[in-house]
């Protein structure tokens, strides 16, 4: 059996598209037995999403639901809901990504769920959170961007706003709630009581301002976007090199002191304009324009050498494809290969997380498994749960649950 940190949770995952579904592959990966619950018809709105595919399957799908197992309800039928309510009276934990109330308008809340269930880690993820004015508005990480101050710094001066170029408040908030569920988890070891786990896409960027909010507390000015700066050290950039771009970190003084010496200008080092990181700062714009020459005279394939000799922080800017491909990635088991019942082998991003104890993958542990076709567990999960045969058939034969077909 494997020793996981979670082995042993029970996840029930009403959840649907990106923040709940990481949620709940933050705590397959650890162990835990997430059941996800789709809805009849047509299942998560990923399964839907456009090309590219692998085979006739979504692999934005693919990529979110691995290491779960599918069950599939009508949750329009009262039956649906029913079955729902009984897996839960006996589960760890439930994700919930829909809009403030719906839950509640199915009887499946959390005031009634506690009650039947005192154990129950309740999760909600919404777009603002359950409090608030804006409580009962949907969620979708373009608007909690706008909403969070994000767009506002980034991008370039002077240029249309922007925003980050991945889903970043949907996969923190998915993050920020798996983090909430495992503190949860551990407080109901010392006192028996489950309790509501509730965050938000808006907090989740909101997460992401740290130094830009620490600037606007302590000044009163909102920052602005730098592009690829800092807004709080120097130089630490991107600068255009003789054949492509380099990210450059040099934000403190060793490192500093390393790159004048990299650059072949040690006279730098001692300029008034940039004697400290204070005046880096202040003198940004002139810090720029006095390096760009330097970097513009050699490779990025060169720099990376020089720098990284002289302990300067150093980068490319990598493809994506690039980034899958990368000896650190594959070291680290970012990309891994799992079992889909019908596809077979398929590559998707492995665990960010790796503990010494009970590791996210044991050498001596069931394949690694895709993420499952609709209703590809339904039979398997009623049975586990509880269910005769003839009531599991009773459902499947009306309709108020699925199983998939044969692969």
């Amino acid at each position: 059996m494997s020793g996981r940190p979670l082995t042993g949770v029970r996840v029930i995952e009403l959840a649907h598209i990106m923040a709940g579904p990481v949620c709940g592959l933050m705590l397959a990966d650890m162990g835990a037995d997430v059941v996800k619950v789709e809805r009849l018809p047509g299942g998560d709105g990923t399964r839907g999403f456009v090309p590219p595919t692998v085979g006739d399957e979504s692999s934005a799908f693919m990529m979110l639901n691995r290491a779960k197992r599918g069950l599939a309800l009508d949750l329009r039928r009262p039956d649906g809901v029913d079955v729902v309510r009984r897996l839960l009276r006996e589960a760890d934990v439930v994700i919930e990504n829909f809009r403030v109330g719906t839950m509640d308008r199915m009887g499946l809340g959390w005031d009634r769920l506690s009650k039947e269930n005192p154990r129950l880690v309740y999760c909600q993820i919404t777009g603002f959170g359950r409090t608030g004015p804006f409580a009962e508005r949907g969620g979708f990480d373009l608007i909690a961007q706008g909403y969070s101050g994000l767009m506002s710094v980034t991008g370039e001066v002077g240029r249309p706003p922007v925003k980050v170029g991945a889903p970043v408040t949907d996969i923190t908030a998915g993050i920020l709630a798996a983090f909430g569920i495992a503190s949860a988890l551990f407080e109901r070891e010392r006192t028996g009581m489950g309790q509501l786990v509730d965050t938000s896409l808006f907090e989740a960027g909101i997460t992401q301002t740290y130094w830009q909010s620490a600037i606007a507390l302590a000044s009163g000015v909102s920052p602005g976007p730098l592009g690829t700066a800092h807004p709080l050290a120097a130089p630490y950039q991107t600068f255009r090199t003789a054949d492509s771009w380099i990210n450059v970190g040099a934000s403190n003084e060793a490192t500093w002191r390393g790159l004048t010496t990299a650059l072949g200008a040690s006279e730098l080092a001692s300029d008034a304009r940039f004697a400290t990181n204070g005046d880096r700062m202040m003198n940004l714009e002139a810090l720029v324009d006095v390096l760009s020459p330097y970097f513009a005279e050699r490779t990025s394939d060169d720099w990376l050498e020089i720098l990284t000799g002289e302990g300067v922080p150093v980068g490319p800017i990598a493809s994506i494809g690039e980034m899958l491909e990368h000896p650190q990635t594959i070291a680290r088991e970012m990309v891994i290969e799992v079992e889909h019942s019908r596809l077979g082998t398929v590559k998707a991003l492995g665990s960010p997380v790796k503990v010494s104890r009970g590791e996210a993958w044991p050498e001596d542990d069931a394949p690694r498994v895709g993420s499952p076709r609709l209703g590809e567990h339904t039979r398997e999960i009623l049975l586990e749960a509880g269910w005769a045969p003839e009531e599991v058939e009773g459902l499947l034969s009306s309709g108020v649950a699925l199983e998939s077909s044969v692969p």
